[in-house]
């Protein structure tokens, strides 16, 4: 049984594809998220098919709010031959906590600016070293 060889793709041709482009390709490849699978006599790099997969999996992790440096963690456990589905959930559970923690954050802050806004008034006359007297601390 003979296997075909798969054709690998030049960056160009994976940038095109993919929609990404050629500097975030390197990018990524630099940080450890990807990995050339060759070069050309010119120097350009050389993918197979499975960098559609990663660069994928790579956009999708990222507008969940992980880091590179989390994907990077994750795609690790992968290339090890782990499924990281574990890990995933323990990443977006901590997403959650945080995103919970920054929405009381801005509850607090919307009331204060509430509270100076419900007190607003004229200021006739302008103390000595104030820019705002409604903001500044008295």
């Amino acid at each position: 049984m003979v296997l075909a060889q798969e054709t690998l793709k030049q960056i160009g041709l994976v940038a095109k594809e993919s929609g990404i482009a050629i500097k975030t390709i390197r990018y990524y490849e630099e940080l450890g998220l990807l990995k050339a699978s060759d070069r050309t006599e010119g120097g350009f790099r050389l993918f197979n098919s499975n960098v559609f997969a990663r660069l994928s999996f790579i956009k999708r992790a990222q507008s969940l709010g992980l880091s590179l440096l989390e994907i990077k963690e994750l795609l690790d456990v992968h290339d090890q031959g782990d499924l990281p589905c574990d890990h995933i959930k323990a990443k977006l559970n901590d997403k959650i906590a945080a995103i919970a923690y920054q929405i009381e954050q801005l509850q607090v802050l919307k009331l204060e600016l509430e509270g100076l806004l419900s007190g607003w008034e004229s200021v006739s006359e302008i103390p000595e070293n104030t820019i705002c007297p409604i903001i500044d601390p008295t």
